[in-house]
């Protein structure tokens, strides 16, 4: 199926690696859009911020197909997953400690 993944991966577990892929950038990509359109309502800071972090998620699905069919190296695969992973969450901890804290009812 994927020649390129045949070393560490046997025919099985390709075919659910690319089934995982593809849920997994068919749903970030849908929030993605989601925060997309919630942004371009609300044209507020926090709501940049966590549409781009969405964003980053669906470059993360997007260069997990590009390890799976060989265009990206499995040592620059970690390096981007890691550090997408640390983006992610400073985006959303810094949207968090942007919203303030919140109001109250009076």
């Amino acid at each position: 199926m994927f020649p390129i993944v045949a070393d560490w991966v046997s025919g099985t577990q390709a075919s659910m690696l690319v089934a995982v892929l593809v849920l997994a950038t068919l749903g970030t990509a849908t929030l993605f859009l989601t925060g997309l359109v919630g942004y371009r309502r609300r044209r507020t800071r926090v709501y940049l911020l966590v549409t781009i972090a969405l964003g980053v998620l669906v470059c993360r699905s997007l260069v997990g197909f590009g390890t799976l069919l060989g265009f990206v190296p499995m040592p620059v695969h970690h390096l981007v997953e890691h550090g997408s992973d640390f983006t992610v969450a400073t985006l959303v901890l810094y949207a968090l400690y942007r919203s303030g804290p919140p109001s109250r009812p009076g």
